[in-house]
């Protein structure tokens, strides 16, 4: 089983700062008054104080860091190439969509709403434990239809514009796909890259998005798994926007691509 980083950080950040504040308000006290009985030194504090007194401001801060602000994340797999490549390394607006409590998931402070085109980070509705990257199609009320490779929204088409053949030699460490076609997307106001596969079976489908949910889609079309298979994205599996790439390095190939640092994803 995955651990959940967020409750054990939780739970390490509540542990040292229980700690730091009893021994702030009672024990320290007494260690004191024990050593004028005894006419001794000051005693050295006991190992576990000195710890959680230097670990909690740190919890707290990446606590606060990652639950309100940005939160790293990694890409597995390429399902959203060409916009993001395995072993992307990502950064995530946490307050995009609003301040959401830790571990609870609760919206505290209503600030932002996702619009149709964002890359966003969720938790995936068959298995809350696993986070999803994927691109927001539809929004609440909308229909999606997906017929022979072609996206439609609300019954318009979805300008896409043929690019030509993907080329890995443009993508340091990629794997080679011939059979990919590269398209140009205008989605609302983002225009961004998808890739489609030749000979690959048509996954066609109509969808009236629920309130309160959102339609999701990979940018790999033919090769993600993604609201055309297992429904919607409820409103409160959201964790963030996806904002830019800090590091790209592929473990399993032992090669990175530099040039990605920096790139903005949209």
């Amino acid at each position: 089983m995955k651990p959940d980083f967020s409750l054990l950080l939780v739970l390490l950040t509540g542990l040292t700062g229980l700690v730091w504040m009893l021994d702030s308000l009672f024990l320290r006290r007494r260690r004191m008054d024990r050593a004028v009985q005894k006419s001794t030194e000051r005693p050295r504090d006991p190992v576990i104080i000195e710890y959680s007194r230097s670990l909690f401001p740190v919890l707290l801060i990446v606590l606060l860091f990652r639950s309100f602000l940005f939160e790293p994340f990694k890409i597995p797999s390429g399902s959203m190439i060409p916009t993001l490549l395995v072993g992307d390394f990502i950064v995530v607006n946490k307050y995009a969509y609003g301040l959401r409590l830790p571990v609870l998931h609760s919206k505290v402070v209503p600030i932002g709403e996702p619009e149709r085109g964002d890359v966003v980070v969720f938790r995936y509705p068959v298995d809350p434990k696993v986070n999803f990257i994927k691109r927001l199609v539809g929004l609440p009320g909308d229909t999606v239809t997906y017929r022979d490779k072609k996206l439609y929204v609300n019954g318009e088409l979805v300008q896409a514009d043929v690019r030509g053949h993907y080329s890995t030699s443009e993508v340091k460490c990629a794997t080679p796909r011939p059979d990919a076609i590269k398209l140009t997307e205008s989605l609302g106001p983002v225009m961004h890259d998808i890739l489609i596969h030749e000979g690959s079976s048509d996954r066609d489908g109509q969808w009236e998005v629920p309130e309160g949910h959102y339609f999701v889609m990979g940018d790999n079309r033919d090769r993600s798994n993604d609201s055309r298979e297992w429904g919607f994205v409820p409103e409160e599996n959201l964790m963030g926007r996806a904002i830019g790439i800090w590091l790209n390095f592929d473990y399993t190939k032992g090669c990175g691509d530099l040039s990605r640092i920096g790139d903005r994803i949209r």
